[in-house]
């Protein structure tokens, strides 16, 4: 029989996984974009892609949990919770946003915004959970990596 942490631990996980899952569904054909538009410097291959986003979804749904299940301040796990949802949220408009209605500018602000929700949450977890807040830097990374593909793509082909 499964516990209620575990049960919470695989809501939290299977809810991200979820939100990037039905956002890659409404995003489109991401194997045809390039065809139209020239590619980034250092566009990595295709299939690596959903690989990086599957893990980084699980580390973001097991920190959120791991706020969620704190001993914080209620307070202050709703303020962190908030924003781990909103960025969530922001995650999921980015890539319908870039690749099916292809607004290149559009996206670029999209995922600096997101981007800057991603550096605000990782401080908010850090105040409540240390290891929440780290299982989030190589999300923060990859969006940094993506920002310059979305901004890069956006630029050269004006």
């Amino acid at each position: 029989m499964i516990n209620k942490k575990t049960t919470d631990i695989l809501l939290y996980i299977v809810s991200a996984e979820v939100a990037g899952l039905v956002s890659a569904l409404l995003s489109g054909d991401f194997s045809s974009f390039f065809t139209k538009y020239d590619e980034p410097p250092l566009l990595p291959p295709s299939w690596l892609f959903p690989v990086v986003w599957v893990i980084l979804y699980a580390l973001m749904g097991y920190s959120a949990y791991r706020i969620d299940a704190s001993s914080a301040d209620r307070k202050d796990k709703r303020r962190a919770l908030t924003v781990y949802w909103s960025q969530l949220l922001v995650n999921f408009s980015w890539s319908i946003i870039f690749f099916r209605f292809e607004a290149l500018i559009l996206s670029s602000a999209v995922i600096v915004a997101l981007l800057a929700l991603i550096v605000l949450m990782i401080i908010l977890f850090y105040r409540i959970d240390k290891i929440a807040a780290k299982l989030n830097i190589p999300y923060l990374a990859w969006v940094a990596f993506a920002t310059h593909l979305n901004i890069a793509t956006a630029i050269i082909n004006r």
